[in-house]
């Protein structure tokens, strides 16, 4: 059997790109590190929930944050 590839075409729209798997494991790893999750349970989620959780941690982080530099600013005065 041959090994050559009967199309001219580089392979790249087979599979997932390293780009993609990387900012997978990146979405795995805030899930786990900020939110408690297992490795597991964020690698099990259907992929609109787990968007729907990273968005709400940033979301979490940034109300967090103004807070926080609201009650800064206060007690400078």
């Amino acid at each position: 059997m041959s090994k050559n590839w009967r199309f001219r075409l580089a392979r790249s729209f087979f599979g997932l790109t390293d780009k993609y798997m990387e900012t997978v494991y990146e979405q795995f790893f805030i899930l786990k590190h900020h939110g408690g999750w297992s490795f597991i349970e964020a690698y099990n989620l259907p992929i609109g929930l787990r968007m729907w959780f990273l968005e709400r941690l940033k979301k979490h982080y940034e109300d967090e944050k103004k807070e926080y530099d609201k009650a800064r600013s206060k007690a400078r005065r």
